[in-house]
């Protein structure tokens, strides 16, 4: 399965900010990417009266493979809270195997990189026995680590990468989004988490990214030790 999922420390972190721009930037090294969001919380109705979520529509738009938005977000809620609470409030419920099963069958073939976007953070529930986490270390999906730099990201860096690595999921590296244009010492919180995350930093996304700065923020070398799409 040639996919990453893309995790963060918290919601609203910039998961699709970096989705993005790994997009636009493996599309202009040639190759064909999907992205898939299979859980979008904080939809509105559209003009055909379905359920649409900006940041899925942002991935299908920045996708090599344009594929319907129902294949790139197979459940769309309504309310903007976590899942679990999202579908009840529809009169739904979500399962683990259910979203693996939606994964498999959203991933395409013809695409070198599935890129999966996350909801919320790594350890959101479904439900109340199972996390989203667990569908992902289930079909061993390799992991990006968002993190938006802020004040308390160090203790939510820290504390999601064990947790991923405690749960063998492969993990590629962190990349960090400067999101806040106003923490203190933004350097010296990337140099830590240097320090206590032992996977590489993939790159610093830099607060007001710019369209030129897009193409250089992030080192893609990495892709090579699991997709071998590099020579």
């Amino acid at each position: 399965m040639n996919a990453i999922f893309i995790t963060g420390t918290d919601t609203g972190i910039g998961k699709t900010t970096v989705s993005i721009v790994l997009l636009k930037k493996l599309n202009q090294l040639g190759y064909r990417t999907f992205a898939l969001k299979p859980i979008a919380s904080g939809c509105s109705l559209d003009r055909n009266g379905c359920w649409v979520n900006d940041d899925a529509i942002a991935l299908q738009a920045a996708a090599s493979l344009w594929r319907p938005y129902e294949i790139v977000n197979p459940i769309a809620l309504k309310e903007p809270v976590a899942p679990h609470l999202a579908a009840k409030l529809m009169g739904e419920t979500l399962s683990a195997i259910e979203v693996s099963n939606i994964i498999n069958a959203a991933i395409q073939s013809e695409a070198d990189i599935n890129l999966i976007e996350g909801v919320g953070g790594w350890s959101v529930p479904l439900n109340h026995r199972e996390l989203f986490s667990e569908v992902i270390a289930g079909l061993k999906i390799p992991v990006i680590l968002v993190v938006g730099i802020k004040l308390g990201c160090l203790n939510h860096a820290i504390l999601t990468y064990h947790h991923i690595v405690r749960m063998k999921v492969p993990f590629l590296g962190w990349i960090a989004n400067c999101m806040d244009s106003n923490v203190l010492m933004r350097e010296e919180n990337i140099e830590t988490l240097k320090h206590w995350i032992t996977a590489p930093c993939l790159g610093v996304i830099p607060f007001g990214l710019t369209h030129i700065q897009e193409t250089s923020v992030l080192n893609l070398d990495f892709i090579s030790d699991y997709f071998q799409l590099f020579p």
